[in-house]
């Protein structure tokens, strides 16, 4: 997409008075249909660096490692570029494997060195997904079984803490949807089975909605796990087809499932009020599902959209 003309809209205003406990709001590569390392039908890393500074935005994550590159002294110059500044990066870690621990340690280990350089604070580790047959038939458990789970949990407060003594940086859990932990009783398991000087919750107000779970009551009853947050939106009637018909997640990605603000739940401000009582300062981050895209510039007019809402929407953020 061609750099901004005098004919477009200016990035959002961001210079209302804000509080130093109000979330810092930011925006993901998964919100320009970024979901793998190298893919055409995605926008390239530098169209997305541009447009989330059009957009309005200054924090970002890195997105699926080694989409923007893991050069950290180009990255570093092209975030100067566009005044930008990173979050976090992410890493899947599928610990309930027998003998996973160190394949996922050397993952998350290239991803936290690149975070580390570039001044991030946070690691956010994603579970393995289910697996589907071409047919889209699950095929495996949907769930851990007792032994899968102590691996899981164990292994998470491993990496937690190596990560902490040897990068200082923090271990964010993100449940998923189509994962063996995505339901609300899923997610308090979760934190309940695992220690908190370890490893804490990204928050992902879509993917908890996704099996209907309610995220405010989530931050409202465990306010001390909630270290980050992903701001998403579902649409509930084609997500109640979704799951009544079992359709494949990336699929119903494809059908829209997530969608722009205003038009899904939950709404942003509740919990970005709660957010900011429970975790001053918290980094929220938006994160739109779209993949794969129809369309390169869409990305751009929906960010600034988001933007617009989030400004407009009454919870207190800052965009710096």
């Amino acid at each position: 997409m061609p750099p901004m003309t005098a004919s477009q809209p200016a990035a959002p205003d961001t210079t209302a008075p804000t509080t130093s406990a109000a979330p810092r709001v930011g925006i993901a590569p998964d919100s320009w249909g970024v979901w793998n390392p190298v893919d055409a039908a995605q926008p390239s890393p530098e169209q997305y660096l541009r447009e989330v500074a059009e957009a309005g935005f200054h924090w970002t994550e890195l997105g699926p490692y080694g989409y923007l590159g893991t050069d950290a002294d180009r990255l570093r110059e092209q975030f100067a570029a566009h005044d930008l500044a990173l979050s976090a990066g992410t890493a899947f870690a599928p610990l309930q494997r027998e003998g996973s621990l160190e394949e996922v340690w050397a993952e998350v280990a290239d991803v936290s060195r690149l975070v580390r350089a570039l001044g991030g604070r946070h690691v956010i580790a994603i579970p393995a997904l289910w697996e589907r047959d071409p047919s889209g038939a699950v095929q495996g458990p949907r769930s851990f079984d007792r032994e899968a789970w102590a691996r899981f949990t164990i292994g998470h407060d491993e990496i937690g803490r190596r990560l902490r003594e040897e990068f200082d940086l923090s271990l964010q859990f993100h449940s998923h949807a189509e994962s063996p932990v995505g339901s609300y009783r899923e997610v308090v398991r979760f934190l309940e089975d695992t220690d908190p000087a370890a490893v804490n919750l990204c928050l992902d107000a879509g993917h908890l909605a996704y099996y209907q779970a309610d995220s405010e009551r989530l931050i409202r009853e465990h306010p001390e796990r909630v270290g980050y947050l992903h701001l998403k939106q579902v649409e509930p009637d084609l997500l109640a087809d979704v799951l009544k018909n079992d359709v494949p997640f990336a699929e119903a990605v494809r059908q829209g499932v997530m969608v722009e603000p205003p038009h899904g739940v939950p709404g942003y401000a509740p919990i970005l009020e709660l957010a900011a009582r429970a975790h001053p300062g918290l980094f929220a981050i938006v994160e739109q599902d779209m993949y794969p895209l129809a369309d390169l510039s869409e990305p751009l007019r929906i960010a600034r959209r988001t933007h617009e809402h989030i400004v407009g929407c009454g919870a207190d953020v800052r965009f710096r």
